[in-house]
C-alpha cells in the first residue's frame, strides 16, 4: 500500500528517497566492480580474473536494477542506477565510438583457425577480404598447412611458421624465430610462439604471434588460468627485450585486455581504442580473447570478420604509426 501518490510514502512511512536501499547498494557495487575491478582479490579460484573476463556484461544489470527501482517506487534506486551506467560508459563507451577508417598504415588479421577446421583453404581466402598486410594464424596443423600456403601464397608470398602458429605477409619477412613460451611441465613439442621482422613500407615492425594456454572453469579449481599466466610472463619478458620501436602482437591470448593475468602484455603494449570485437565462441561471442596489441603504433580500429570453419571469429585491425 502506498500513500500520497505513487511516489509518496508507503505504509511504513518510507519515502521514495528511503525505499530501495538494497537496489541502490547493488547498483553502487556494480559500478565499483566495473571501475575498480582490479581491487577484487585473486583468491583461490581466481574470481578476479573471472570477473574481468566478462566485465562488459555487468552492463546487463542496469535494466534489471532500473526495473527493480521502479517496482519499489524508489527514487533513490533510480538515481543510483546512474552509477553503473556512467561507469560502463566511461570504461567501454569509447570502444563503441566510430573510429577513423580512412587513414591507417597497416591492416592486420588475427585468427585461431581451429585444428579441426573442415575448410582451411576457404578460411584462408575469407581472411583476405579486407586486404590485410599481415595475417596471423594459430592452431595450424601439419595436415592443413599446405592448404593455407596454397590459398595465401599469391597475395602473401612471405610467410613463417613455427609449430602451430604462423604469419603470412604481403611484405618481406626476416629474422623469424620460435619463442619458447611453454609453461613448466609442458613438453618440447608445444610450440606456440613466433617472432619475425616485417619490412613494411613505413619501416621495420617486430611482429609477435602467440597462442597462450587455454583457461578452464571447473568446480574444483574455479577459474584455472595458471598456465596461461605463466606463458604470458614469458611472452612479456620477450617483449621487454625487443629492440625495435614498433611492435605488434597478434594472438589468441585466451584472455581479455581487462584480465590481470595478461598484465605482462598489456602493461607493455597498447590496446585497441575502438571496437569491442567479441571473438569467442564464434556461435555466440561473449568475449574478445583474440587480440591485436601494439607499441610504437596505435590500434585505431578493431572489428570481427564473418565466421569461418573455426570456433573463433577472425579479428581485423587498422594501425597507425
Amino acid at each position: 500500500m502506498v500513500r500520497d501518490g505513487v511516489w509518496g510514502r508507503d505504509a511504513r512511512g518510507r519515502s521514495a528517497w528511503t525505499r530501495g536501499r538494497v537496489v541502490a547498494g547493488v547498483a553502487a557495487l556494480v559500478a565499483w566492480l566495473i571501475v575498480f575491478h582490479a581491487t577484487v582479490p585473486d583468491l583461490p579460484g581466481r574470481p578476479g580474473s573471472l570477473l574481468e573476463t566478462f566485465l562488459p556484461w555487468l552492463g546487463l544489470t542496469v535494466p534489471a536494477l532500473a526495473v527493480a527501482a521502479l517496482v519499489r517506487r524508489s527514487a533513490l534506486g533510480l538515481l543510483a542506477v546512474l552509477l553503473p551506467v556512467m561507469a560502463w560508459g566511461g570504461h567501454f563507451g569509447p570502444l563503441l565510438l566510430p573510429g577513423p577508417d580512412a587513414r591507417h598504415d597497416l591492416t592486420v588479421v588475427q585468427h585461431n583457425v581451429a585444428d579441426d577446421n573442415p575448410d582451411p583453404a576457404g578460411t584462408a581466402r575469407a581472411l583476405t577480404a579486407v586486404r590485410p598486410d599481415l595475417i596471423a594464424l594459430q592452431e595450424v596443423t601439419p595436415e592443413a598447412l599446405p592448404a593455407y600456403r596454397a590459398a595465401l601464397s599469391a597475395r602473401y608470398p612471405h610467410h613463417a611458421v613455427r609449430g602451430t602458429v604462423g604469419l603470412w605477409s604481403a611484405h618481406p619477412l626476416r629474422d623469424a624465430r620460435a619463442l619458447d613460451i611453454r609453461p613448466r611441465g609442458v613438453d618440447d613439442g608445444w610450440r606456440r610462439g613466433l617472432r619475425v621482422t616485417a619490412a613494411t613500407p613505413r619501416g621495420d615492425v617486430a611482429v609477435y604471434v602467440a597462442h597462450l594456454p587455454s583457461v578452464r572453469l571447473t568446480a574444483r579449481r574455479g577459474f584455472d588460468a595458471a598456465r596461461r599466466d605463466e606463458s604470458a610472463e614469458l611472452l612479456g619478458a620477450a617483449l621487454a627485450a625487443e629492440r625495435l620501436d614498433r611492435v605488434v602482437l597478434l594472438g589468441d591470448l585466451n584472455g581479455t585486455v581487462d584480465d590481470r593475468g595478461l598484465a605482462p602484455l598489456t602493461s607493455r603494449l597498447d590496446t585497441a581504442g575502438r571496437g569491442l570485437a567479441f571473438s569467442w565462441p564464434a556461435s555466440a561471442p561473449v568475449a574478445r580473447i583474440d587480440q591485436v596489441l601494439a607499441r610504437g603504433a596505435e590500434v585505431v580500429r578493431l572489428w570481427t570478420l564473418p565466421r569461418t570453419g573455426s570456433d573463433h571469429l577472425p579479428v581485423a585491425a587498422h594501425l597507425t604509426y
